[in-house]
């Protein structure tokens, strides 16, 4: 009877400990695959706002579509921004006020400046502000030869004579479907960007500096050859990017990737000396 019962008891406490077994190989199995497929789906984390650019948009002069214009800014995780619209953004190039922004994007076409304000312009470039400018963005300050510098290019408002050469108007085209080229795929800007298709608007008959850095060009006769370059001006990274009249330019994904990369670029964000 004594044999009997002990091993009754002792299959009863094997039956235990594989049942103990079992659970605990449940409950392990559950623990490794929840946290192996949230492991999975969790989304990769934000850029702290410490870590993200700071930037300063400027508009005013001419008209275009706000709303999905300022999604670019809005979609784009690498930044905060700030919109100010002419004529109260150059109170913003004040030393006081270019402390809460680190790049500005100028997509304005304003004319009146006053010699402050290219004082204080100047200035935080000769600090380091990073520039990036926008389509339209090249016609401002036409009687202000320094931001032809400043941004290595020259839209002709009107027909003028310049060190006695006639310079024809410069002239634009709505709703044009063309083939951009990327001339620099190596850039920081350009990287990762193949030649793509745009539908948009064209600038021609305006010149460009000849130490300007070629970014894209195109072949649409309606067009510059050159349409996006890099440069350098005092301490500044300068970008322009020709292409940005309406939503189809903002909602072209090339596009897109651009302008994140050049507001990374010339904020000296991208990990290039």
């Amino acid at each position: 009877m004594w044999v009997a019962e002990g091993n009754v008891l002792e299959a009863r406490c094997n039956d235990g400990i594989s049942q103990a077994m079992n659970s605990f190989r449940v409950c392990f199995a559950a623990v490794f695959f929840s946290t192996l497929l949230f492991s999975r789906v969790a989304p990769a984390a934000e850029p702290s706002k410490d870590s993200q650019i700071r930037v300063l948009v400027v508009t005013g002069g001419h008209d275009f579509e706000k709303e999905p214009f300022f999604k670019l800014f809005q979609d784009n995780s690498d930044i905060t921004f700030q919109a100010v619209e002419h004529p109260n953004a150059h109170e913003r190039l004040k030393s006081d006020a270019a402390r809460a922004y680190d790049a500005l994007v100028l997509y304005d076409m304003w004319q009146p400046i006053t010699e402050e304000a290219k004082a204080d312009f100047v200035q935080r470039l000769k600090e380091g502000k990073g520039l990036v400018v926008l389509h339209h963005g090249i016609a401002s300050y036409q009687e202000w030869p320094e931001f032809r510098k400043i941004i290595g290019a020259r839209y002709y408002l009107k027909k003028m004579v310049v060190d006695g050469v006639e310079k024809p108007r410069s002239a634009f085209k709505h709703d044009m479907h063309f083939r951009i080229h990327v001339a620099d795929p190596s850039h920081p800007v350009t990287r990762g960007v193949s030649d793509f298709e745009m539908h948009d608007e064209t600038y021609k008959w305006f010149e460009v500096a000849s130490d300007s850095h070629p970014l894209l060009t195109t072949d649409e006769p309606e067009s510059n050859k050159t349409i996006a370059w890099t440069r350098t001006y005092e301490a500044a990274r300068v970008v322009y990017l020709q292409s940005g009249h309406d939503h189809f330019a903002y909602e072209n994904p090339n596009y897109q990737r651009l302008l994140k990369q050049a507001i990374r670029w010339a904020a000296r964000k991208d990990g290039s000396n």
